[in-house]
């Protein structure tokens, strides 16, 4: 069934559920490949996700969270000072960024930051000329042994708690620097549920199809665009722009 749906020269088209769970499973096992995946509770490594909504922001960030480690989203407008903090402040050890016009912010950034970061384009890129860049390309990753990469997951995700980190979402703040906040499994679930729950007293589910169009960097489309309609089995079409 359609799960992910997005324009391609003015055509819409879907991944499935079945092709999506691929991806994300060999994404997973390609970040363990370099390195990441290590900690436990909230000390999880943290893998930062610079992209506008699409197909493959979720997939990352269910591929992250599949390795064993915590997304932390950053907006696409954010500047080169945004992302500098962000970095720092949160630890991350690796970014996903989608393409050569967002990377120009984060690049310096990184290089800036002085400390040495895996970055996964999901849109092919030239190398990176500073040795803090350690890049490589989304299409090289979603290759491999699927079966193997899907029994290594299912055995880390036995180990996945609640109360266990998800993610943490910048805020934008009124004043000073962004603050990360913090949210578990359980407080997105909970969130979910209660929607849920809602929704169903005044009309049910049936195939439902979700436009996806806030920014999934803020939490309010993480869960609700995201998450609740992987919930209900719904499908997400990504808007082409605002």
């Amino acid at each position: 069934a359609p799960f992910l749906s997005a324009k391609r020269n003015g055509e819409w088209q879907a991944i499935s559920w079945a092709e999506a769970a691929r991806r994300v499973c060999l994404i997973a096992q390609g970040l363990v490949g370099l390195g990441l995946g290590g900690g436990t509770g909230h000390s999880r490594d943290r893998v930062m996700l610079v992209s506008e909504n699409r197909p493959e922001w979720c997939i990352a960030d269910l591929a992250i969270m599949a390795a064993g480690c915590v997304t932390t989203p950053a907006y696409t407008t954010n500047t080169q000072g945004d992302h500098r903090h962000i970095l720092d402040d949160s630890g991350a050890r690796a970014v996903f960024v989608s393409d050569a016009k967002l990377a120009k912010a984060l690049f310096p950034a990184i290089i800036k930051s002085g400390e040495e970061r895996q970055v996964i384009a999901l849109e092919p890129m030239a190398s990176a000329q500073s040795g803090a860049i350690d890049l490589h390309q989304w299409a090289n990753l979603i290759t491999g042994d699927h079966a193997a990469a899907r029994a290594e997951v299912d055995a880390r995700l036995a180990g996945v708690r609640r109360t266990d980190l998800a993610c943490i979402i910048y805020t934008s703040g009124t004043s000073g620097a962004p603050r990360g906040v913090m949210l578990h499994h359980g407080a997105i679930l909970r969130n979910m549920a209660g929607c849920a729950e809602a929704i169903a007293e005044d009309f049910g589910w049936d195939d439902e199809v979700f436009l996806s169009l806030l920014p999934l960097s803020h939490a309010y489309e993480h869960t609700g665009g995201q998450f609740l309609p992987i919930g209900f089995g719904g499908q997400i079409c990504y808007a082409e722009s605002l």
